[in-house]
C-alpha cells in the first residue's frame, strides 16, 4: 500500500496577524527616541534634546496621522489596514499606548533632567522659587516687553469664543466680577514671538546662594503672575494652561488648481488658521470648571484630552541646546573632506575659476572615476554643495538642472543656482511645493528662482517628487558630457549635518541618459517607461525591487546563497513584506536596518524566522537608503531616496540608482556590516512588536555605529 504523502498546510501570507499597524509601530518608534532622553549615557543636554525632538514627533504625528483617523472615522471609513484595524481601533489603541510615553517623559524631565540641570547650575525655576529681586525684574520684563503685546480674550453670549491657532499656548481664565458677582471665562495667548523661557540677566542669575550659569522662568508663569494686570478691577480666580493641536494637514486639487503654486499658498493661509482640534494638553492641576468648557467647545473627548505634570509643550527645551557647556554635549564633529576632494579648490566666481586653472577642479575628480560621499562623516559643503557651486561659475557648464525637496532658509545651494542664470545658464528646477511643513519656504524660493530667470516647475500633477537628482551638462573639447550627483537626503547643508545620507557623483554617459530622461519627465510629457539604470517610482521601482527579492528567493530554491541587506527609514508595503516572508520561506537571508516604522513581523517560523530588523537611534538621524542583493555571488547594491512604503513607490518620483564601482561596492558593504554591528545605540524589533536594545556583553567592547563611522571618515585617506 502506497504511503500518503503528509501535506503542509498553506500559510496565507496576506493574514493580518503577519502585519504591524503603522501607527503603533510609529509610537514604538518615538518610545526609542525617548529612551535616548532616558539613558543615562547620553549627555544631559543631548538627553534634553531627545525630549524635545520627542514632542515635536507628536506634534506632527497628531496634525497629520491622528488628524487622517478621525476624518476616517467621521466619514465611517470600514476598511481594516493590513493589521485588520479600523481607524476607531487604531485611534484607541493610540491613546492607551501613547498616555504612558507621555507620562513617562514628564516625569523624566521634572524629577531628574531638571535636578540634574541645576547641579550644572542651569535652573528652569517656578514663578515660586524666585525672591524679591527676581519677581521685581519680571514685573518690569512684564510690563515692558509682554503686557503691550498680549490681548485677554472675554468668552460669553456678545464675545464668542475665539479662534485658537495650532499649537498655540494659552491660559484659560476664570475671572469674577465684584459688581455683579458673575463668574466669567476668558483666553489669553502665550505669545509664540517671544522666548519661551525669560533669561534672567547676568546680576540676577543666581540660585540658593550660588552663581548660575543661566536661570530663567516659563513666560506662561510670568503672565498667569500678572493677570491683575489684564483683568483690572476682576477677581482672578483660577487660571490653568493648555496648548491645542489641530488637523495641518494639505488638501490641495491639483487637477482642479490652474495655478499651483497660488493654490498652496491658499492652503498654508488655512493651516495657519488651522482645522479641526485633534488634541488638547493641559496641566494636570486644571481645575474642571477650566477644562470642562475648552473640551465641549473643541468637541473632545477623553480620549483626546493629556494631562501632564509639569511643563508643556516640551520642544521649546531646544532653547537650552545652545548653553556654553560642551561638556554636556556630544563632543563637536567637523565633517572629514573627502580624500579625492581635498585637492579640489572652491571657486565662487568666474575670474576666481580662470586664475585657478591649474588646479583640479571637481569635475576633474568626479571623470577619474564615481564618488560616494557619506554626510554627516564627510563635507556636504566641500562635496555637494561645492559641486553645484563650481558648476554656476564655470564657464564650460551649459547647463544645471535638479530637484529641490527641502532647503535651508539661507541656501547657498539656491544662491549658486541664482548666481548660474545670472552667468547666462540654463538653470532648471523642480521646486516641491507639497514637501510637508517646508511648503512656505519653498514657494518662497521659487519666487527668487523665477525671478532671476530659473525655469522653475512644481513636479507632476498627482505626485510627490521626492527624488534627490542634479544634473549638469558641460562643454568639454567637441563634446558634451554630463555630470550627475543622486542622492538619499536633502539639498539642505543644516540637515546634512544632523542626517545620515548617502550621495553618488558620477559621469557615467548611461546615468546622465537617464537622468536627462527623468528632467524631461518632470518638466515636460514624457511616458517615460525604460531606464538604463535607474530604478524610477511609480515607473519602475515597485517592479524591479519586486524581482530583485525574487531573483533571491529563486537561487536560494535553487540551492545556491541568497541574502538581502536593505537600510531605510520605513517598511510599509504590504507586496513588499509579502515578498520578503516568500524569500524568507526559501530561506533567504534577510537583514534590515529600520528606523522607523516596520510593519513587518520578523521572527515567525515557517514565515519570516530568516529575518532580522533593527534600529538605530543615535546622534544622527538615520537617513540613508541602501539596498543589497546577493545575487549568487554577483553582488548589485543600489543607494536612493525611496523607502519601502506605498508612498515612495506609487504616488511620488523617486530614484535609485545602482552603485556599480567595485571600490564603492565594497564601502557600502562594509558601512551596512558597521551597522549591523552596532551594540550601543542598535534595538532588534521581536516577532510580538517590542524592541530590545543591544548592550554589549560582558567581554565585548562597545560599538557605536555612528561613531565608529565618524573615526572611519576621520582616517580615510
Amino acid at each position: 500500500m502506497a504511503k500518503v504523502r503528509e501535506t503542509v498546510p498553506q500559510i496565507d501570507l496576506g493574514d493580518s496577524q503577519y502585519y504591524f499597524n503603522r501607527e503603533l509601530s510609529w509610537l514604538e518608534f518615538n518610545n526609542r527616541v525617548l529612551h535616548e532622553a532616558i539613558d543615562t549615557r547620553t549627555p544631559l543636554l543631548e538627553r534634553l534634546k531627545f525630549a524635545a525632538i520627542f514632542s515635536s514627533n507628536l506634534d506632527e504625528f497628531f496634525m497629520v496621522r491622528v488628524s487622517t483617523l478621525k476624518e476616517q472615522v467621521e466619514a465611517q471609513v470600514s476598511k481594516l489596514t493590513p493589521d485588520g484595524r479600523t481607524p476607531e481601533q487604531q485611534l484607541r489603541e493610540i491613546s492607551q499606548q501613547l498616555r504612558p510615553m507621555v507620562t513617562r517623559q514628564h516625569q523624566l524631565v521634572e524629577q531628574e533632567l531638571r535636578p540634574l540641570l541645576a547641579q550644572h547650575k542651569v535652573h528652569i525655576l517656578n514663578y515660586i522659587d524666585l525672591d524679591q529681586d527676581q519677581r521685581f525684574y519680571l514685573q518690569q520684563y512684564f510690563e515692558e516687553n509682554v503686557f503691550p503685546i498680549l490681548t485677554p480674550l472675554a468668552i460669553d453670549p456678545s464675545h464668542p469664543f475665539p479662534h485658537m491657532s495650532n499649537l498655540s499656548l494659552n491660559l484659560a481664565v476664570s475671572v469674577k466680577d465684584p459688581v455683579t458677582e458673575k463668574d466669567h471665562f476668558a483666553r489669553v495667548k502665550v505669545p509664540s514671538i517671544l522666548p519661551r523661557f525669560v533669561e534672567f540677566p547676568e546680576s540676577l542669575r543666581q540660585y540658593e546662594g550660588q552663581k548660575a550659569v543661566w536661570v530663567g522662568v516659563p513666560l506662561e508663569q510670568v503672565i498667569a503672575h500678572n493677570l491683575e494686570a489684564l483683568f483690572p478691577g476682576m477677581v482672578i480666580q483660577e487660571y490653568g494652561f493648555f496648548r491645542i493641536t489641530r488637523d495641518a494637514d494639505l488638501e490641495v486639487q491639483e487637477y482642479e488648481a490652474d495655478d499651483l503654486l497660488i493654490a498652496i499658498e491658499q492652503e498654508l493661509r488655512k493651516r495657519r488658521l488651522g482645522g479641526f482640534v485633534v488634541r488638547l494638553e493641559i496641566q494636570t492641576a486644571m481645575p474642571e470648571s477650566l477644562r470642562s468648557p475648552l473640551v465641549e467647545e473643541f468637541e473632545l473627548t477623553d480620549d483626546d484630552v493629556y494631562e501632564v505634570e509639569g511643563l508643556l509643550n516640551l520642544k521649546d527645551l531646544f532653547a537650552l541646546l545652545g548653553l556654553p557647556l560642551p561638556e554636556l554635549k556630544d563632543p563637536v564633529w567637523t565633517p572629514a573632506i573627502p580624500p579625492r576632494l581635498k585637492r579640489v579648490n572652491e571657486y565662487e566666481t568666474e575670474e576666481a575659476f580662470q586664475q585657478q586653472k591649474a588646479i583640479e577642479d571637481i569635475f576633474s575628480v568626479i571623470q577619474e572615476g564615481d564618488l560616494l560621499v557619506h554626510h554627516p562623516y564627510e563635507s556636504f559643503t566641500a562635496s555637494v554643495q561645492r559641486f553645484i557651486t563650481q558648476a554656476a561659475y564655470d564657464p564650460q557648464v551649459l547647463a544645471i538642472k535638479m530637484t529641490l525637496y527641502r532647503t535651508s532658509g539661507d541656501s547657498p545651494i539656491v544662491n549658486a543656482l541664482i548666481a548660474a542664470a545670472e552667468n547666462g545658464k540654463q538653470v532648471g528646477v523642480l521646486v516641491e511645493l507639497k514637501a510637508r511643513f517646508d511648503e512656505a519656504n519653498n514657494i518662497s524660493w521659487a519666487r527668487r528662482l523665477e525671478a532671476v530667470g530659473v525655469n522653475v516647475v512644481y513636479g507632476i500633477v498627482g505626485l510627490k517628487t521626492h527624488t534627490k537628482i542634479v544634473l549638469v551638462v558641460r562643454q568639454e573639447d567637441k563634446q558634451l558630457r554630463r555630470y550627475v550627483h543622486i542622492g538619499t537626503g536633502n539639498y539642505n547643508p543644516k540637515t546634512a549635518s544632523l542626517y545620515t545620507d548617502l550621495g553618488l557623483l558620477s559621469c557615467r554617459e548611461e546615468l546622465g541618459a537617464d537622468l536627462t530622461d527623468l528632467f524631461n519627465y518632470l518638466t515636460g510629457y514624457s511616458r517615460q517607461q525604460a531606464y538604463r539604470k535607474l530604478l524610477v517610482a511609480p515607473v519602475n521601482l515597485r517592479d524591479r525591487m519586486l524581482a530583485l527579492i525574487q531573483r533571491e528567493t529563486a537561487h536560494a530554491q535553487q540551492g545556491h546563497a541568497a541574502a538581502i541587506t536593505a537600510k531605510m527609514n520605513a517598511l510599509i508595503d504590504p507586496m513588499i513584506i509579502r515578498a520578503l516572508y516568500e524569500a524568507s520561506q526559501a530561506g533567504v537571508q534577510i537583514d534590515l536596518v529600520v528606523r522607523g516604522m516596520c510593519c513587518l513581523r520578523p521572527g515567525i517560523p515557517g514565515v519570516s524566522e530568516t529575518i532580522r530588523v533593527m534600529s538605530i537611534i543615535g546622534r544622527y538621524l538615520e537617513h540613508s537608503r541602501i539596498f543589497r542583493f546577493h545575487n549568487n555571488g554577483d553582488e548589485q547594491i543600489f543607494i536612493g531616496s525611496a523607502d519601502w512604503m506605498p508612498r515612495n513607490l506609487d504616488r511620488r518620483v523617486e530614484a535609485v540608482t545602482p552603485v556599480e564601482d567595485p571600490k564603492l561596492v565594497n564601502e557600502l558593504q562594509e558601512i551596512l556590516q558597521i551597522l549591523l554591528s552596532d551594540n550601543r545605540q542598535a534595538w532588534d524589533l521581536q516577532p510580538d512588536g517590542r524592541y530590545i536594545q543591544r548592550y554589549p556583553g560582558p567581554d565585548e567592547a562597545e560599538r557605536s555605529a555612528q561613531r565608529i563611522l565618524m573615526e572611519r571618515a576621520n582616517h580615510s585617506e
